[in-house]
């Protein structure tokens, strides 16, 4: 699927003669190279040359390479220098830390800090749970990885997996004003991550759990929960669930068709599988069949693992048993959180009528978007160069930001579909078509509307 993006955004340096067509020569060339102009801008200007940096996306470094040797092909034109501005972006890491109080002169250095701190000091030790009030606890959350499951790049490590903490803590902030620190652990020894994290706990008002694998990350969940007095929130699963479900509740109003009434098909059963089949049936889903690598998990399949045996035991109605190629035959849904290029074309038009097709393996999905949209009525994506992201951002930041409002430590169906629905409701009746049924993550009324869906739930519940 070679389309050019804003992962893949480079920033050429190009001496040309002076022309007045010079621009436009450049812009063709990158356009014969197959790049994507995004910009153009004179850097420097004599009487026989320009330099012009010219700004386009490509589909891989492979491709960057030939857009450069296009330009350079160019009668007297020269290439001085390619930056990649992706890397460019992560120089020096993405996140800082700010004081929120002005440190000026001795006098505001005595309360900020010594003497003055020490009377705090002793107010939180002789009632805890002032550190809501009077620390950064009330406003900040550890976003914790081992690095074993990254994005869709696998086990690579937690140095490797920190881009991608720091990118989360800054999604936090800038759309929630949720204050969240990477915590990226040099283990995957289950038990020494449950440990850790609940040395850390004092410091921070909720834990969010990423790209651990399952099934590790099950257990390393579940035992949080139940032994910190914080909310434990693991993206990977409940995130992606939340809009996954968004998306298919304004997906179906497309289509004309009902969760209950529907034959939905779920490429993968790890941790986002699992998340989004259980959230799905407590909206009323009745045939979901859940595909793993072997093909369709019925009851036949028996496994130690429990969260797979609760799939054998509570999806499949109809006992099918066969491949994922096999299981798209007269389905009306698949949603897929598995891996790039299991399906074709023919899959897709081996659908039901109005099919519904959520290919979310990133950064490659499971079925080339523009070869399922000739057959599907609605496709969507996790990538941001397709219609239709499908992207956790819409769900994490207002959601914790619910759950430190409310100040809950428990996590409830009610609330994620609370927060599925609010997100649904961002897409007016006026504004649905099959090229947008999930808002964009920069709606500026997603987040808070999450927040107060999820409080109000919680409410609820106390």
């Amino acid at each position: 699927m070679a389309v050019p993006s804003p992962g893949y955004s480079l920033t050429l340096r190009v001496q040309t003669p002076v022309s007045i067509t010079a621009t436009s020569e450049l812009a063709a060339a990158v356009g014969r190279a197959g790049g994507s102009i995004t910009a153009l801008d004179v850097a420097e200007s004599g009487h026989d040359h320009m330099v012009v940096d010219v700004s386009c996306n490509t589909t891989d470094a492979e491709h960057g390479q030939a857009v450069r040797e296009a330009l350079d092909a160019l009668d007297g034109v020269n290439v001085r220098n390619v930056s990649d501005r992706t890397f460019l972006m992560h120089l020096g890491g993405k996140l800082e830390v700010v004081p929120k109080v002005a440190l000026r002169n001795r006098d505001d250095l005595s309360r900020a800090y010594t003497p003055g701190v020490a009377r705090v000091c002793l107010a939180i030790a002789e009632n805890p749970e002032d550190a809501r009030n009077l620390t950064i606890k009330r406003n900040t959350i550890a976003v914790v990885t081992d690095g074993s499951a990254v994005l869709g790049l696998g086990n690579i490590g937690p140095a490797a997996a920190l881009p991608v903490m720091e990118g989360k803590a800054a999604l936090f902030k800038q759309f929630a004003n949720v204050d969240a620190w990477p915590v990226c652990l040099d283990t995957q020894d289950t038990e020494e991550i449950i440990m850790i994290v609940k040395a850390l706990a004092p410091v921070y008002g909720g834990v969010n759990l990423e790209d651990i694998a399952a099934p590790r990350c099950f257990e390393i969940e579940a035992r949080l929960r139940e032994e910190l007095d914080i909310p434990v929130f693991h993206d990977d699963q409940h995130g992606t669930a939340i809009v996954t479900l968004a998306a298919l509740n304004n997906a179906l109003l497309v289509v004309g068709k009902q969760i209950d009434k529907v034959r939905i098909v779920v490429s993968g059963v790890g941790a986002a599988g699992n998340a989004i089949i259980q959230l799905l049936a407590a909206r009323g889903a009745k045939n979901i069949i859940a595909a793993g690598r072997n093909g369709a998990i019925s009851r036949a399949d028996v496994s130690a693992d429990p969260h797979r045996q609760w799939l054998a035991e509570n999806t499949n109605p109809e006992q099918f048993t066969g491949t994922l190629k096999e299981a798209m035959v007269g389905a009306d849904v698949f949603i897929g959180v598995s891996a790039p290029n299991i399906l074709d074309k023919a899959d897709i038009e081996a659908m039901n009528k109005d099919a519904i097709v959520f290919a979310m393996a990133n950064p490659d999905p499971e079925v080339d978007p523009i070869a399922a949209g000739r057959h599907a009525a609605v496709v969507a994506t996790g990538r941001s160069d397709f219609p239709n992201q499908i992207n956790n951002v819409l769900a994490f930041p207002g959601f914790f930001r619910g759950l430190l409002d409310a100040h809950v430590s428990d996590i409830t169906d009610d609330m994620l579909l609370a927060a599925a629905d609010a997100i649904s409701a961002r897409v007016s009746q006026d504004e649905l078509n099959p090229g947008f049924i999930i808002p964009s993550v920069f709606d500026p009324h997603v987040a808070a509307d999450v927040a107060e869906a999820v409080s109000g739930a919680a409410s609820k519940n106390k």
